[in-house]
Parts: structure tokens; sequence; C-alpha cells
């Protein structure tokens, strides 16, 4: 894995549920159409209205074909008319990241 896609969303607050849901459903759908799937995390304290998801790829071109194949893939279009028409993600927003290996997946050393 050399980049990690992340994504930062806004969610309504009074639809966490409906979140969820959606982000169990890509715990599915991400593997199958070739991503990393890293995770989807929900706000616990602090801001209630963001969410994050984390998806791994080995290239920019490897996260092209993703896309295109989640793009046919039919519960992935299930997902995204989901998220389109109960409307709880207000705003999405997309950022890549270069993986540092050395400092990646570190569990804690034993005392």
């Amino acid at each position: 894995m050399a980049i990690v896609c992340f994504i930062r969303y806004e969610i309504d607050p009074f639809q966490r549920d409906a979140f969820r849901e959606y982000a169990v459903a890509w715990g599915r759908i991400i593997p199958r159409c070739g991503g990393r799937l890293i995770g989807y995390f929900l706000p616990h304290e602090g801001s209630n209205v963001e969410a994050w998801g984390l998806v791994g790829f080995a290239s920019l071109a490897d996260y092209e074909a993703y896309r295109a194949r989640i793009k046919t893939d039919p519960e992935g279009r299930a997902n995204f008319e989901l998220a389109r028409t109960r409307r709880f993600i207000l705003r999405e927003e997309r950022r890549f990241c270069e993986v540092v290996d050395e400092a990646f997946g570190r569990s804690a050393m034993p005392a």
C-alpha cells in the first residue's frame, strides 16, 4: 500500500445510524472492488459531524481502476443512492496521502 485515500465526511448528526449502515456496506464493497479498507470512523467525542473513511491503494492507477469498478458494482451503486436519497452526508472531501511505511501499523511494545 503506497497511498491512502483519506475521506472526510460532514454528516447529519441526527442520521449517525444511517452513516453507520453506509460504512458497513462499504466494508463489503471496497475490498471486492480492489481497495484495501483501513476503516470507517464515526465521531465519538468532540465534533459530532465529522466522520472518516480510509482506503489504501498501491498506486493512483489502482485507485482509478477501483473507482471504475465501484461505479458499476450493483451494491456500490445502491450505497451511493442510499446516501443521495437519505442525505446523511452533507459534504465529502478526499485527500491522498503517502504512507510512511516505517511509521505505519506499529503496535505498542510490551513493557
